[in-house]
């Protein structure tokens, strides 16, 4: 990591979102102790509520068997399996077998969703999660995650279209909370034209993260050129002077 723009955006963050969550970062390795290492669960867990935890300032290091969701390790890229009858779990159930989530009309509705998803295998054995301030000259950020409310995001959607022709430089896919923080910004990497994602919709998902909270997440060499172009973007403006002066007491929700 460049330590040098690790303490511009740091800086510049605290100028023009005071008050707001420094943002997440994940990036695969095959080198362990970089973070402490997530222990297997002995049940169900969803993975955002152990990645709430870096927010908070805990560095988290995840391998297959850290994870206590099939979902989770398929959107992390640790397994390409889809879990039996996962057309019925996602949508009306089996009655006494499967209780339905009921995000999608019909199973033939949910396996032409599956057909269609982009698949992602993880290039190394961990995937790590830090806080922006935790990084270290060692680590080599693929992703930035941030976690906030509408005025924080409505600067970060603003911040991401300033040197964009096309209107859709974000976009919003159905998924689950980790696809969206993980599997999608990703991939957008590689991208021609990296997009970022705004998530955090996933029904189940939501009781991990705070109420007024969603999810932004950009590729690194989307991110570097974001932080390049904030001192002459609108954050510099009146306008963004009134939203900014609201964003103490609204990430306080």
């Amino acid at each position: 990591m460049d330590m040098s723009l690790k303490e511009r955006f740091i800086n510049l963050w605290k100028k023009y979102f005071n008050g707001a969550t420094l943002p997440v970062v994940f990036y695969y390795t095959d080198k362990e102790g970089l973070a402490e290492k997530v222990k297997p669960p002995s049940g169900h867990k969803c993975v955002i509520a152990d990645v709430s935890r870096v927010v908070n300032g805990r560095s988290l290091s995840f391998d297959a068997q850290s994870i206590g969701c099939s979902g989770g390790k398929r959107y992390l890229g640790f397994t390409d399996e889809v879990m039996p009858n996962f057309e019925y779990f996602l949508s009306y159930g089996i009655p006494g077998q499967v209780e339905g989530e009921r995000y999608k009309k019909t199973p033939g509705l949910v396996k032409e969703v599956v057909k269609r998803q982009p698949k992602l295998k993880a290039p190394g054995r961990f995937i790590v999660f830090k806080r922006w301030d935790k990084l270290e000259e060692q680590d080599n950020p693929e992703v930035v995650i941030f976690f906030e409310p509408p005025d924080v995001l409505s600067g970060l959607f603003t911040l991401a279209s300033f040197d964009e022709v096309e209107p859709n430089g974000v976009f919003a896919p159905f998924g689950a909370g980790c696809a969206t923080i993980v599997q999608y910004p990703y991939m957008e990497r590689t991208s021609k034209r990296p997009r970022c994602v705004l998530g955090m919709f996933d029904v189940s998902a939501r009781p991990c993260v705070k109420p007024r909270v969603l999810t932004f997440s950009v590729p690194m060499n989307k991110f570097t050129r974001m932080i390049g172009n904030m001192e002459e973007s609108f954050l510099i403006t009146q306008s963004w002077g009134k939203v900014r002066k609201r964003i103490v007491t609204e990430t306080k929700k």
